[in-house]
């Protein structure tokens, strides 16, 4: 990166209070904000030669003092299914993962926070990556500038993206400086206007931040939960050791308090073969939920290499959904999606300069057990 594009200022990433502000210090008024928002996020625009209601004497000024940084899209997958994955690049040592999951009513765009993830969750593929940075607000709406552009969105017509997902690479809630003013960019009116309904942040169990989203930011919120009791998610979701399930519950019912009468918590419960999905465990997870509004996802396990889990049969899926389902829990099975370009759920990889060094731990631990 050259010490020019340095001196400019990014426009990708700021939300429309940011724009606002930067048109203000340039001598612009505050309805050009909305004006490069349109270009940028509805029409994909990264060129302020194309800004056509842009004065000329402002599209100069805009490309000496400013410009609009989109990644290098690595590679582009495509599933038998349908679902599309793009490995994006970063930065000169890292690439992170964006997938596109096209279902008849909707079309999901999942997006990553970081580059890989500090949360060594064992039953995830991003966990054994090991962890390099936070993403900016830039890469991250970078993810749905590519996906959009790459699926010919066009303003006024019916959304391909439907729905944004924060359950990509990395911890959503580590990152809130840049997670949150990307989600009020995903939901502005001059940008792609998604509602607060379609943007879902998934969380680990961030009981702090589950708390912020609450007082600052409504969208919806997924919990990444696996284990019914603290020593099986002690395992699974390692977290849990500083957010135990006596603290994470209560910020989960915290969060639907007060809230629209059809706010809830979608509870993430990936099956993992006599690990997690015992008749045991589905009361143990109808007693844990008590009455908190909620629907339950059961995510079939997605393998990877060198992991030791199993998926759960389906007959002990179905038994555990049933379980749920007479117990009064809202339940639905997930139906795995682009498995066969590594793109389901705890697959993602990228490319990740492992800061962490747990890369080379595992290689070590790996020698010693071989």
């Amino acid at each position: 990166m050259t010490d020019k594009i340095e001196e400019k200022v990014d426009l990708l990433g700021m939300d429309r209070a940011e724009l606002t502000e930067f048109f203000a210090s340039i001598g612009e008024k505050p309805f050009r904000a909305g004006q490069v928002m349109k270009w940028i996020h509805q029409f994909g625009v990264s060129d302020f030669e194309e800004m056509t209601n842009l004065s000329k004497a402002l599209r100069e000024k805009l490309s000496k003092t400013a410009l609009i940084r989109t990644p290098k899209i690595v590679s582009e997958q495509r599933s038998e299914d349908g679902t599309i994955k793009w490995l994006l690049e970063v930065d000169n040592h890292n690439c992170i993962e964006a997938v596109f999951i096209p279902e008849k009513s909707r079309g999901t765009l999942c997006i990553s926070s970081q580059v890989g993830c500090a949360l060594e969750c064992s039953f995830c593929s991003t966990g054994q990556q090991g962890f390099n940075r936070n993403l900016e607000n830039w890469e991250i709406v970078a993810q749905m500038w590519v996906a959009n552009k790459a699926l010919g969105c066009k303003p006024k017509e019916e959304r391909v993206i439907s729905n944004v997902v924060f359950m990509g690479m990395g911890e959503p809630l580590l990152n809130v400086t840049h997670t949150f003013p990307t989600a009020r960019i995903l939901m502005d009116d001059n940008a792609y206007g998604l509602s607060k309904r379609r943007v879902t942040i998934s969380t680990a169990g961030v009981v702090p931040a589950i708390d912020k989203i609450k007082e600052s930011l409504d969208v919806s919120l997924a919990i990444s939960l696996h284990a019914p009791n603290n020593a099986l998610r002690d395992e699974l979701v390692p977290i849990n050791k500083k957010y135990p399930l006596e603290k994470l519950m209560p910020s989960l019912h915290r969060y639907v308090e007060g809230g629209h009468s059809k706010k809830h918590v979608t509870v993430e419960y990936v099956m993992l073969d006599h690990v997690n999905d015992r008749p045991e465990h589905a009361q143990q997870l109808i007693e844990l939920l008590g009455d908190l509004p909620c629907k339950v996802n059961l995510i079939p396990f997605n393998p990877f290499p060198n992991t030791h889990y199993k998926r759960s049969s389906n007959n002990a899926v179905h038994r555990f959904q049933d379980a749920l389902m007479q117990a009064g829990v809202n339940c639905t099975v997930r139906r795995t999606r682009g498995d066969d370009i590594d793109a389901a759920c705890g697959q993602l990889a990228g490319k990740v300069k492992d800061r962490t060094k747990r890369t080379l731990q595992t290689v070590k631990l790996d020698k010693l057990h071989g």
